[in-house]
Order: C-alpha cells, then sequence, then structure tokens
C-alpha cells in the first residue's frame, strides 16, 4: 500500500505530512515507557524483520498480491507508541534507498501504514484480550483478529485521503470497492503472519510481548481452607543487572530474529509473487496512476529492490534485501537506543540521586 508520488495533491500531502510529524513526535515521548534494556533491542530487530516480510508478496486474487503492513505485529510485540516508530522507519528506509513509496507521499504513508494499522489493531487488541480467557493462546488469537482489521483499516485510510486530495478524476465509490475488497483478503495473509510471530515469541520469551503484559493470573494459595491470592513480587531495583540466564535468552531471540529477517529478504524473497499489490493494481484498473511522478530516488544503486550493475537477479535482489535488513536495524535500533537513554536521563531527578548517595 506505498501511495507513489502523484497519487494525492500537494496540499494534502502537506497536512498529511503535518500529522504524521506530530504523531511521530507524539510517539518518540510514549515510546520512553515501553521501552527498557530487553524491548530496545527487540524493537530495532522487528523493524528489519517487518521490512524483510514485506518483501514477500503473497497472491491473494488473479494478478493481484499483497504483503504485511506490520502495524499490528509492532503494537502487539513492542507497544502502539514504538510500533508507529518501527514502521515509521522502515517506510523512510524505504523511500530513500529503494524508491518504494514516495516522498512527497511519505506523509500519507505513515499516515496510513504506521499510525491507522497500529491505532486500529492495538485498540482491538485489547478490546480482545480483556474478554478472552487469561492465557497466551489469547493473545495469538487477539492478534490474529486485530491485524485482520488493520489492513482493510489501512484501505478505507487511503480512500478518504484520496477523496480530499486525489490527483486523478475516478469516483470515489469506485475506489472504495476495490481497495476495501483486495484488502479485506491481504488482511487475512496479515493476519498470519502476526499470529505466527507473536505465538513464536511467546512461546519462548512471554516477557517480551509487550501486548502479554499483564494477563499473568496471580498465584492463589490455600490458607486455613479458602483460595487467597499470593503477595506480588517485589519488583528489583532498577540497577539491578538481568540474570545472566536470562541475558543469553535474549540475546539467542534476538540472533534468531535477525538471522530469520536476512534469510527472508536475502533468499526466500525471490520467490515472491511478482504481482502487484493492492494498491497498484487498483490504481491500474481505476486510471489512478495517471499522473505518478518519478521518484526522488529511482536513481539509486538499490533501486527496485536489486542492486545496481548486478545481472544476476537472485544475487541483485538477495544482497539488496540483505542491505535493506541491516540498514534497517542499524538505524531502527539506534533511535530505539536513543529514547530509551533520554527516559533514563529523565528518570535520574536530583532526588533520586540523592537518596542514592
Amino acid at each position: 500500500m506505498h501511495v507513489p508520488d502523484g497519487f494525492i495533491n500537494a496540499p494534502v500531502s502537506a497536512v498529511t505530512g503535518v500529522a504524521a510529524a506530530g504523531a511521530v513526535a507524539v510517539s518518540l515521548r510514549g515510546a520512553r515507557r515501553e521501552l527498557d534494556e530487553r524491548t530496545a533491542p527487540l524493537a530495532g530487530l522487528v523493524a528489519a524483520f517487518i521490512f524483510a516480510v514485506q518483501m514477500l508478496n503473497f497472491p491473494v486474487a488473479a494478478g493481484t498480491s499483497g504483503h504485511l503492513l506490520g502495524g499490528a505485529l509492532a503494537a502487539i510485540l513492542v507497544g502502539p507508541f514504538t510500533g508507529v516508530l518501527c514502521v515509521s522507519v522502515v517506510l523512510l528506509m524505504q523511500g530513500i534507498l529503494f524508491a518504494d513509496g514516495g516522498l512527497t507521499a511519505l506523509g500519507v504513508n505513515i499516515t496510513d501504514m504506521a499510525i491507522v494499522t497500529t491505532i486500529v489493531s492495538y485498540a482491538a487488541f485489547r478490546g480482545l484480550v480483556k474478554v478472552l480467557p487469561r492465557k497466551r493462546r489469547s493473545v495469538t488469537v487477539a492478534a490474529f483478529v486485530s491485524a485482520l482489521l488493520s489492513v482493510p483499516a489501512a484501505a478505507v485510510a487511503f480512500t478518504l485521503i484520496y477523496a480530499v486530495g486525489g490527483t486523478t478524476d475516478v469516483p470515489i465509490t469506485k475506489v472504495a470497492t476495490a481497495m476495501i475488497g483486495v484488502h479485506v483478503l491481504i488482511g487475512i495473509g496479515e493476519a498470519a503472519i502476526t499470529a505466527l510471530t507473536v505465538g513464536a515469541v511467546i512461546a519462548v520469551r512471554p516477557d517480551l510481548v509487550y501486548g502479554a503484559r499483564g494477563l499473568q493470573q496471580r498465584l492463589r494459595l490455600r490458607v486455613n481452607g479458602e483460595l487467597v491470592d499470593a503477595p506480588a513480587a517485589t519488583p528489583a531495583p532498577a540497577a539491578t543487572p538481568a540474570p545472566a540466564a536470562a541475558r543469553s535468552s535474549h540475546r539467542k531471540v534476538w540472533i534468531t530474529g535477525l538471522v530469520t529477517s536476512l534469510v527472508l529478504a536475502g533468499f526466500v524473497s525471490f520467490y515472491a509473487s511478482a504481482s502487484p499489490d493492492g494498491l497498484e493494481k487498483v490504481a491500474k484498473d481505476k486510471g489512478i496512476d495517471s499522473k505518478t511522478e518519478k521518484h526522488a530516488t529511482e536513481d539509486s544503486p538499490l533501486a527496485g529492490y536489486g542492486v545496481k550493475d548486478i545481472s544476476d537477479a537472485r544475487i541483485s535482489g538477495g544482497l539488496a534485501g540483505v542491505i535493506g535488513v541491516g540498514v534497517t536495524v542499524v538505524a531502527g535500533s539506534a533511535v530505539f537506543w536513543t529514547v530509551r537513554r533520554r527516559r533514563t536521563s529523565d528518570d535520574v531527578s536530583p532526588s533520586s540521586t540523592s537518596q542514592v548517595a
């Protein structure tokens, strides 16, 4: 659903750019409460994983494909504010390095693919986990449903933006019908990928899944024949380092995730569907793409997810995918470590320093 330059006029693109910038600023502030020494590295990895999986277009209908948007996955794994930042980092890397998604349309893409998907999916997710049994399986089920809803919600958002600022004269009813119809199908793929990924992380490190926090049932003890809640465990001081076993387990999760991302982007992506994705197909069929503009970075050495001057398509695409994963994980990790360090410095107040002294 990457919107290229030319689909939306300049005034609406500017407005969505301001809205996206404001949402990113709010998310940078909100992410301070979500990130800690365990989740900050995971957030950078989530961004890289989303980049890798977005290269894996899957067929959804005759001549149409779809790919992960990632808002639901990021929000459930690392939190809604951090999730907005994860998808925004991916969109920025794709636009600058791979000429995927217009630069003047970056605000539209962040609004549509990062903000709308995250808000809709996480709101649905929180509502579901409140009514479902407090079990790990419920988190996976809620992840599936919320991801499924997020994709047609993004399609609706694009339709509304197009209704206000579209540069072509296409009836909005036709755009809405086509966009929502195909993206309901794409949402099924999004839901499956999200549920499988969340379920895999929960199976090995449930404490790393933001959406699973607070769902543990309190231990109950039988005292004088009655069941009572066990006292809550006293949290360890903030300065206490994590046990060596926990650090080792976290490192294994991070390495496994990075290797998986590299394999998906560097090898599996060669076998992805070559059919146009949902927006591309609708734009071509309805004539929305008649005013598409030249991308500012279409001469980039990585434009089109291939390395310039490498003739072998498999090697060119695989190397571009590996580079993309590497750049995204570095850029994402830098952002999230900076946010976490800012939180740490803000948490150290003069009064707390004197108490430690």
